[in-house]
């Protein structure tokens, strides 16, 4: 099983400090499992200018076809200005419509406010769907006051970042076995 980290703001370390915790969980306790993390702040993402997203050269391409070769994609995004960060919708725009069929997509938000959690339900989880992704309905959302220096200090964001990752793979080896199932009813 191939899973893609995202964090996907080029400003700040929260998103980052999050996302790390992510895919340290995925070490510890998924060891067959493939991760890799990609940020945005440490790439150089192309604006999308409507080509196919195999076009892109340098870190667009890698982005988007990692995005295209994973099973399952956890996406580690900070709430600005009660929406979410351009850099991540661009990112959406770099793929086709339905590049994200029979993928599992799970989200870890960062926000400075609790006013926040709606964003995810209103912003990105219909863009999710729009897109056919099979979506880990709850999230991490992570505020503010659960960091302190670069750290996350509440325990109990742990506890829900190892849910999180616990309920993506679950979801994804599920779902890949209900596919090939119905794949081997065919005879060709």
């Amino acid at each position: 099983m191939k899973v893609l980290a995202i964090a996907s703001s080029i400003v700040g370390s929260k998103t980052r400090t999050a996302m790390n915790a992510v895919v340290d969980e995925f070490k510890k306790s998924y060891v067959n499992v493939e991760i890799e993390l990609l940020d945005l702040a440490e790439l150089n993402i192309q604006f999308s200018d409507g080509r196919n997203y195999l076009e892109y050269e340098g870190d667009s391409g890698r982005i988007t076809k990692a995005m295209m070769e994973a099973d399952a994609i956890v996406i580690g995004t900070p709430i600005f200005q009660a929406s979410i960060p351009a850099t991540l919708k661009n990112l959406f725009d770099l793929l086709p419509v339905n590049a994200l069929r029979d993928k599992i997509v799970s989200m870890v938000i960062t926000a400075g406010s609790p006013k926040h959690f709606l964003i995810a339900e209103q912003q990105l989880k219909p863009i999710l769907s729009y897109m056919k992704a099979q979506i880990v309905q709850t999230y991490v959302f992570i505020e503010e006051k659960d960091f302190h220096r670069r750290e996350i200090i509440n325990d109990d964001i742990f506890f829900r970042i190892a849910r999180l990752v616990e309920d993506t793979v679950v979801l994804t080896e599920s779902y890949a076995k209900i596919r090939k199932e119905k794949e081997e009813k065919y005879d060709f």
